[in-house]
């Protein structure tokens, strides 16, 4: 029965699903629709709106470049390969291939989003050379992992909220990490989902006939002609091992600096000069990484495309009112127990046309925290409730899949049919687990 509901889910994705941009442009006229419609804003209102934040995710954009660009150099290197191959050689069968890459991306993305993200994909592609298994699968388990990110060390509404002199600090104080990432509930959710995901991504494999393969050489990266030439003095400084040395000697010091002196957390800027430097250092001449990066950049394009997209569409949202339209109607009918549960269903909903935490936070946080003070309900666990909406409906929402599905060599009609199943449960256990833990 579950591999029947397992098989429908795909076929319904791979039939209906569009490609990304696609998926983009149809949020983009649903948005502006529903901004006429529902806060009755004219056409033209609508247009600025989206026009003038069309461009408001170009920072971020080249972040999640980066990401890609990063994680693949590094990922490229002698060293870092040997790992992922020792550590891909563990999987002795198709179903082990899952549940190992499943929980290797749930730790990864526990500890950074954008860590597990790159991780996870590059260790999909390693155990495909390895084990003769479904490849879409083994890439949204990859993905799958992701779900936890929110409840995470890196996740962006906790730890904004225990940041002294955060926006929202005159109305809820500043409120410790106990109380939201290491909090009882929220680590039972933790949990739970480490249990759950890859025990489902195991329930989900096809049989071997329903299976689709990758050829494994398809995966290798180019061979290295291993002869670079030095015969002009340009050549030289491309294949000088002393350049890369320095340079990366000196983001090693800074990186020492950060982590070590200062004891500073990660954050996605300090994961893309983590891997940067690594791969300097690593990849040894800077022929080699500059190479490395050629190979690389393919992937990127639907990064580029799809961000200013998404940013007009968060504009549209945010401007005209109606993020916090749909936040007010879920909170509506709450009591102070059920808070909890509808802001996280409201975040998810929002979380589709809006795929950033931080952002949503901002979008979202006047209407649930004056209804948490009016309910007298859980400060700290609404706000988890928000952080995990976030997180939930990224098994519907393609936006994060993008760095993966570059990766990988997948379309996002390929896994979220799988994902789609892993949406469906973990909702049930995350609401469990606001509402009744």
């Amino acid at each position: 029965m579950f591999k029947l509901l397992t098989r429908g889910s795909v076929r319904l994705v791979e039939r209906y699903l569009p490609d990304p941009y696609i998926f983009v442009i149809l949020l983009t006229l649903v948005a502006a629709v529903a901004a006429m419609v529902g806060e009755q804003r004219t056409p033209m209102e609508v247009a600025r709106m989206w026009g003038n934040g069309f461009w408001g995710l170009l920072t971020f954009a080249m972040q999640m470049l980066l990401v890609l660009l990063t994680g693949h150099m590094l990922a490229n290197t002698p060293l870092v390969k040997r790992w992922l191959t020792a550590l891909a050689s563990l999987a002795k069968s198709p179903g082990r291939a899952i549940i190992l890459v499943t929980v290797v991306s749930l730790i990864a993305s526990w500890i950074n989003w954008g860590f597990g993200l790159v991780v996870g994909a590059l260790f999909a592609k390693e155990l495909a050379r390895q084990v003769r298994v479904d490849y879409r699968l083994l890439v949204a388990s990859a993905y799958s992992g992701f779900l936890v990110w929110h409840g995470g060390l890196a996740g962006s509404i906790p730890l904004t909220i225990a940041t002294e002199g955060h926006f929202t600090a005159d109305k809820i104080g500043v409120i410790p990490t106990s109380d939201t990432i290491f909090s009882f509930y929220n680590l039972a959710i933790v949990i739970a989902l480490f249990i759950a995901v890859p025990l489902i991504n195991r329930l989900m494999l096809p049989d071997d006939k329903e299976s689709i393969y990758v050829d494994p050489k398809l995966l290798e990266p180019a061979a290295d002609e291993g002869n670079e030439t030095t015969d002009r003095p340009a050549d030289r400084l491309e294949t000088s091992r002393l350049l890369s040395w320095l340079i990366g000697i000196g983001g090693l010091a800074y990186l020492f600096d950060y982590y070590v002196v200062r004891g500073a957390g990660l954050n996605l800027n300090v994961i893309n000069f983590t891997f940067l430097f690594l791969a300097i250092i690593l990849h040894g001449t800077p022929r080699r990484l500059l190479k490395s990066l050629d190979e690389a950049i393919r992937g990127g394009a639907g990064i580029v495309i799809q961000f200013p997209f998404y940013a007009g569409i968060m504009a549209i949202m945010i401007d005209s009112g109606l993020a916090a339209s749909l936040s007010e109607w879920f909170v509506s009918f709450s009591t102070a127990t059920s808070l909890p549960f509808w802001t996280f269903m409201s975040a998810g909903l929002v979380n589709v046309f809006v795929p950033s935490g931080g952002g949503q936070w901002a979008v979202q946080s006047p209407v649930v925290i004056a209804a948490a003070q009016a309910l007298g309900a859980d400060m700290p666990r609404v706000a988890m409730a928000v952080a995990w909406g976030d997180s939930w409906t990224n098994m519907l929402q393609p936006f994060w899949a993008l760095p993966v599905l570059a990766i990988a060599g997948l379309k996002a009609k390929d896994i979220m049919g799988y994902c789609l199943i892993q949406l469906f449960v973990s909702g049930v256990l995350i609401s469990i687990g606001l509402t009744w833990l």
